[in-house]
């Protein structure tokens, strides 16, 4: 297929060079020109703007930082500018009532659309292993799964336009939270005199089971390795989970879902990212508990 790609950042970059590998004809663009560079390397074909890119694809990928951006870019340069009957995937993390409007436009613009935000971080995006969580029709998603597939190891049809948002956003509260708990679990045993390894040993297989702890283990040298093994560099940026966690609150409200946890949590991180460590991976959280 030809495919647009608009947004070539740590995640798009990566996605896009699966799809070149998976045999589609991948028209990239992003504002970027070493972004550009690095898909071109990887068997892209390069354009200038997005509509140049988006103007004979069949469908269009998109990996952008927020629903405004998403909402300019389908809205100036890709609606009426992708031929008729293109499909479009949209695999931003961002709100839900613009990824529902966003999809609205496009159908009343006759072209299925789909929101398609990730999970798995920059490791998954280049290794083809992503987790995608999908909102939009039956059809649309039909449409969009060999797609998806040649980019992650799950396609999941969340449900109807927004659904895929709505997942994304309530996982990753949950892991916001799982990463705190593991955190103080772990700095509080090794106050206590456990050995960081023994206690990562026992709660791994026990009940204190969960991703944070035993995927990707917040303290260097114990379990498996992650990107606390390598100065905390990596994964999922601190701000990338602050954004989540802001669509996450801002969801719970207009919902009127109950989240203490989940504001606590987003309180948390809001805290460790404006001390200036807008550099580091999310669990590097466990400073905080030195």
């Amino acid at each position: 297929m030809k495919i647009a790609f608009i947004g070539l950042g740590n995640m798009g970059g990566g996605m896009a060079a699966n799809l070149v590998k998976a045999g589609h004809d991948v028209r990239a663009f992003d504002l970027s020109e070493e972004a550009l560079a690095a898909a071109k390397a990887a068997g892209c074909t390069t354009f200038t703007s997005a509509s140049e890119a988006c103007s004979s694809a069949e469908a269009v990928v998109s990996m952008l930082p927020n629903g405004g951006i998403v909402k300019s870019v389908y809205e100036g340069d890709v609606f009426g500018t992708a031929p008729k009957g293109a499909v479009f995937l949209d695999c931003s993390t961002i709100d839900v009532a613009t990824a529902k409007s966003v999809i609205e436009t496009a159908t009343s613009h006759g072209y299925d659309m789909v929101d398609a935000p990730v999970s798995g971080g920059i490791a998954a995006a280049n290794g083809g292993t992503l987790t995608f969580m999908v909102g939009g029709a039956d059809e649309a998603f039909a449409r969009a799964e060999p797609i998806l597939q040649a980019m992650g190891k799950a396609v999941i049809h969340a449900g109807d336009a927004g659904a895929g948002q709505t997942a994304k956003i309530c996982n990753n509260m949950l892991l916001a939270i799982t990463m705190i708990g593991t955190a103080e679990a772990m700095k509080m045993a090794e106050k206590l005199g456990l050995d960081p390894q023994k206690f990562y040993e026992i709660s791994s297989q026990s009940s204190g089971y969960n991703w944070s702890l035993n995927a990707y283990t917040p303290l260097p040298g114990v379990g498996v390795e992650s990107p606390a093994d390598n100065g905390y560099a990596g994964g999922f940026a601190t701000p990338l989970m602050v954004k989540d966690l802001r669509l996450a609150m801002e969801a719970a409200e207009t919902s009127d879902a109950a989240v203490p946890l989940g504001a606590r949590a987003a309180a948390l991180y809001e805290d460790f990212l404006g001390a200036g460590n807008e550099a580091l991976d999310f669990s590097a959280i466990i400073k905080t508990y030195s």
